[in-house]
């Protein structure tokens, strides 16, 4: 398959594994637009990823929000006048025994992780199945593995996969392929974290992109649809 020149849309894209996916994908030839909810974090990304404004897009969007996303597609569409790829990546967590879950931080995961991947694939389906293309969510194993304290986050990646392999049977119909990948522990930002050498153990967010990209490759017959990845060597970090 040749996707020189394909566009894919990243949300969460300004850093952490939507920043590692972008990468990949533009150095084979692809163009990306990446989301964040502030404009100019996303546009700062953007000229970090490439100083050619003509293979990257920076949006303002926040996922929780149905017209938000809406206009980002229209502004990928009117810049790259196609959309090929979408990696609904944007996510959050919030870790506390249940009793302990504020109500607030429980919607924000609920509505940032599973409805935004909603959100993001009902804003994008009339591009993707003009193009016949690819619609990927970014879950976890947190997705099918439950642990203490993560009552709120298991909820909303459980739905994430639930959701994504539903979606799968209906938008093959359709010629759109539809993809979960479901990330063991990753070196990111996430939940605040610091990224350092000590995370040397985990998976880089360029081997997700190199995954992605992988999966793009794969001849049109042929669909993985839920992908579980964990580092090799977890007791690394010890």
């Amino acid at each position: 398959m040749d996707y020189k020149n394909k566009v894919a849309y990243i949300t969460g894209g300004t850093h952490g594994i939507g920043f590692g996916v972008a990468q990949v994908l533009l150095s084979h030839g692809m163009r990306v637009a990446i989301s964040g909810r502030k404009l100019e974090t996303a546009q700062e990304a953007a000229k970090k990823l490439s100083s050619d404004d003509s293979k990257v897009l920076g949006i303002s969007s926040d996922v929780t929000n149905f017209e938000d996303e809406q206009k980002a597609v229209e502004q990928i569409i009117e810049k790259f006048g196609q959309l090929d790829v979408v990696l609904a990546n944007a996510g959050v967590g919030h870790f506390a025994p249940i009793y302990e879950m504020e109500v607030d931080k429980w919607k924000q995961m609920i509505e940032t992780n599973l409805t935004g991947c909603f959100h993001t694939l009902k804003a994008s389906f009339e591009a993707l199945k003009k193009s016949e293309g690819y619609y990927m969510t970014l879950a976890s194993l947190a997705g099918t593995n439950f642990f203490a304290n993560g009552a709120g986050y298991n909820a909303s990646k459980f739905g994430v996969v639930g959701f994504t392999q539903a979606a799968m049977l209906d938008l093959r119909q359709h010629n759109i392929k539809v993809s979960t990948i479901m990330p063991g522990s990753v070196k990111s930002e996430f939940n605040n974290h610091e990224p350092s050498d000590k995370d040397a153990w985990k998976i880089q967010p360029e081997d997700i992109g190199k995954l992605v990209w992988d999966l793009l490759q794969m001849h049109p017959r042929t669909l993985p649809s839920k992908i579980e990845v964990r580092p090799t060597r977890p007791d690394l970090k010890k």
